[in-house]
């Protein structure tokens, strides 16, 4: 995994610049990103296609800070959506209708309504209620909606049972027999156009044989539509592709993509994928300050932080493992210690039973591979405002989001 992080005697650093400074000029809790991890990252699987007719979909759920999007848009990338507002964050940076694929199980009238006259790449649909929504709107407008469906393959990613969205059991998706009557029928229905069929079956998948078995299981099906007289654009086979919290080996972008095109290259289909985690995941760290010190058992003390859930979920959510390093280490035997954040809850924990060099109020540690799930799940709970972003870039760095005031968390109330 790329590191954005080296040792020197001013602590850790992001590609040159010291955490310290940062925390310094921003305060803290902030989340710093690495414009070089972005793009090493994102050009790490497109690089790996080759010659292979493809296009990445990045996928804004992971990050939707407009900085990066707007510098993924610079890299050539396209935008996978999950709201109709995210498709407006999109468009602002400068996507194209075009670039743009609209996902997500529950899309409100309101955001079909405002979607189908875009004329978007497609609109995955999630079941045969939406399609028959999608075609009423289009039927009213004129020109037919571009449709993928969203196939529920009953494959286990093998990922935390949150994150997990292709099996039966999972919300997301058709099943495979309702969509075979869809298939059947969508050749009649003028104001609907086929353009994909879609599969996405989790997140943080680090394994190889489900994202195999998706991609035949996805490639089989766009053979059969085939042979059926319906000839489709591209395969859509989503994202999911984890990265390494903890330093275990997972799969590679390179094993990723060989295995999608040994898969799909028999239909002659384009691919398009979704990546949003192994893009920017590893390009962010959540900085933070110790603001207290307490004891917890015989063995351990309670390391309080000045950021926590509302800033990062995951621990919370999951359970996730994010490394934490302090980033000016202090002299002395490591002690174990509980690290958890400021916010009213229990499970505002950050890190359990950590092995770390001494650590005293004031301290700066760095949570590390927060670049995903991070900015993009973060809450007002306890009133806390949303933490500063800040993007290191060619040895600087600028502030890319603001901290957030109070006067910023009651603009929309009324007395």
């Amino acid at each position: 995994m790329p590191s954005t992080r080296v040792r020197a005697s001013s602590g850790l650093l992001c590609d040159g610049v010291p955490f310290s400074d940062l925390a310094s000029a921003t305060g803290t809790p902030c989340y710093v990103y690495s414009g070089a991890v972005i793009r090493e990252r994102y050009r790490a699987i497109d690089d790996a296609f080759g010659g292979y007719p493809h296009a990445l979909h990045y996928a804004l759920k992971a990050n939707s800070t407009f900085a990066l999007v707007t510098l993924l848009r610079s890299l050539g990338s396209a935008a996978d959506a999950n709201s109709i507002w995210e498709i407006d964050v999109a468009r602002r940076a400068g996507f194209e209708p075009k670039d743009l694929v609209f996902t997500g199980v529950g899309k409100s009238a309101e955001e079909l309504q405002r979607a189908v006259p875009l004329g978007l790449k497609a609109i995955n649909v999630e079941s045969a209620g939406e399609l028959a929504r999608i075609e009423q709107i289009a039927q009213a407008l004129g020109p037919p909606a571009r449709v993928a469906i969203r196939l529920n393959p009953d494959i286990d990613a093998k990922s935390h049972p949150h994150i997990s969205t292709g099996l039966k059991i999972n919300k997301f998706g058709v099943p495979v027999d309702i969509a075979e009557s869809l298939f059947a029928a969508i050749g009649e229905r003028p104001f609907l156009k086929l353009v994909a069929v879609h599969v996405h079956i989790g997140s943080q998948v680090t394994t190889i044989d489900p994202l195999r078995r998706a991609a035949r299981f996805i490639a089989e099906v766009a053979e059969r539509l085939k042979a059926k007289g319906l000839a489709l654009e591209y395969v859509d086979v989503g994202g999911g592709l984890g990265i390494s919290y903890d330093g275990t080996e997972v799969v590679s972008p390179r094993q990723y993509v060989e295995t999608l095109v040994t898969e799909i290259a028999p239909t002659g289909l384009p691919i398009v994928v979704e990546p949003g985690r192994s893009i920017v995941g590893p390009s962010g760290t959540l900085l933070a300050r110790v603001v207290d010190v307490k004891p917890r058992n015989a063995v351990s003390e309670f390391i309080v932080i000045d950021a926590g859930m509302t800033e990062l979920m995951r621990p919370a959510l999951y359970g996730a493992f994010h490394r934490i390093d302090p980033v000016s280490p202090r002299d002395g035997d490591a002690r174990q210690y509980e690290i958890v954040g400021p916010v009213c809850e229990s499970s505002d924990v950050v890190g359990r039973d950590r092995m770390l060099p001494p650590l005293a109020v004031g301290d700066l540690v760095a949570i590390r591979d927060a670049g995903a799930y991070g900015s993009a799940m973060a809450s007002n709970y306890n009133r806390r405002p949303f933490p500063a972003e800040v993007l290191v870039d060619n040895g600087t760095w600028r502030l890319v989001r603001r901290r957030q005031t109070v006067d910023d968390l009651l603009s929309t109330e009324l007395p």
